[in-house]
């Protein structure tokens, strides 16, 4: 484990915001310190790897500007709170949902930026990095809850780094796209890590309405998987034929925190209830098997406690278990 937090960008940015605050001219030094810092470079990198216009004096006229100035006491009273969260402990929580041995590498970036996204991005270092936009209504539980969520996402991809990739002489781009789509249930999985387990809300740190906003979501879950489940037949079929295709519909599921997020919880939650955490870690890799593994745990409980979780057409799962062991011959 090795997850280090670097301070350089919001410390610079924080020190200009004061100085033009109070009406002074920042000085060359504290410029040079921003624009030569890692977290403000890695964050220049990757705005022009999404085409995004991205300049040193943009981002100076964004740091002396009158409406950051007015923020500038709740900014310098949450920046010291945000610099001291243990994040090591985000680490482990993490590190309990992934297989025994997961490296998980990574830096994290706090940011006082024009946009107020954060976000995970890996450029020409090869170290995977969260950059965390400074939010001065944010507690340090809900950052941990972040920061828990994004490593899982990072442990993922290391644990998952030799799966076997889709066959392209035996399945079509559309089929290697979905595929791909399915691993997206992992922000259930994430979700379910951050908040530490199936009997923790995985917005127990969060306001009210943001709690029942996910539970309306989570309770929607039965006609999320009847829609999915049209969206992966219809795939496989043919009908949507093109990755492009594929590509749109798939990202109508992320939403805010759309059905990724909350049938891959349900799933996973029901999973740990009914066969433990371990097994769950063991499809972790295999997003065909997760949804096989989560049929047979919600039959149990269905059976065994009268519950009505929604279930996913077993010819689909014997489909994409065939071309998923195809792919792996």
């Amino acid at each position: 484990m090795d997850v280090t937090l670097v301070t350089d960008e919001v410390d610079a940015a924080l020190s200009i915001i004061r100085s033009a605050a109070s009406g002074e001219m920042p000085t060359a030094r504290q410029w040079s310190a921003l624009f030569e810092s890692q977290g403000y470079n890695h964050l220049k990198e990757r705005e022009a790897s999404m085409g995004r216009a991205f300049t040193d004096s943009s981002f100076a006229q964004f740091l002396t500007s009158d409406s950051v100035a007015a923020r500038l006491p709740a900014i310098a009273r949450v920046v010291p709170e945000l610099e001291r969260i243990d994040v090591t402990s985000a680490a482990r929580m993490a590190l309990a949902y992934l297989p025994v041995g997961t490296p998980i590498r990574a830096r994290l970036y706090l940011e006082i930026k024009p946009h107020t996204n954060s976000f995970v991005f890996t450029g020409r270092d090869s170290v995977p990095s969260i950059f965390i936009y400074v939010k001065t209504d944010e507690t340090a539980a809900q950052l941990n809850n972040t920061l828990a969520h994004e490593l899982h996402h990072i442990g993922t991809n290391a644990a998952c780094r030799n799966a076997p990739s889709a066959d392209s002489t035996h399945t079509t781009p559309a089929e290697r796209m979905l595929l791909e789509y399915l691993t997206a249930f992992g922000e259930g999985r994430a979700m379910l890590a951050a908040a530490g387990g199936p009997d923790v809300h995985p917005h127990a740190t969060d306001a009210d309405s943001i709690r029942a906003r996910w539970d309306r979501d989570v309770a929607h879950a039965p006609a999320d998987i009847a829609d999915l489940s049209g969206f992966i037949t219809d795939v496989i079929a043919g009908r949507i034929a093109t990755a492009d295709s594929v590509q749109r519909r798939g990202n109508s599921y992320f939403g805010v925190q759309g059905a990724w997020y909350t049938v891959g919880w349900l799933m996973a939650s029901t999973v740990e209830r009914e066969a433990g955490r371990d097994a769950l870690i063991r499809t972790l890799c295999s997003p065909v098997a997760f949804l096989s593994q989560y049929n047979d745990a919600a039959r149990r409980l269905n059976s065994m406690e009268h519950t009505t979780l929604p279930l996913w057409p077993a010819p689909l799962i014997d489909t994409l278990s065939r071309i998923t062991d195809i792919q792996r011959r």
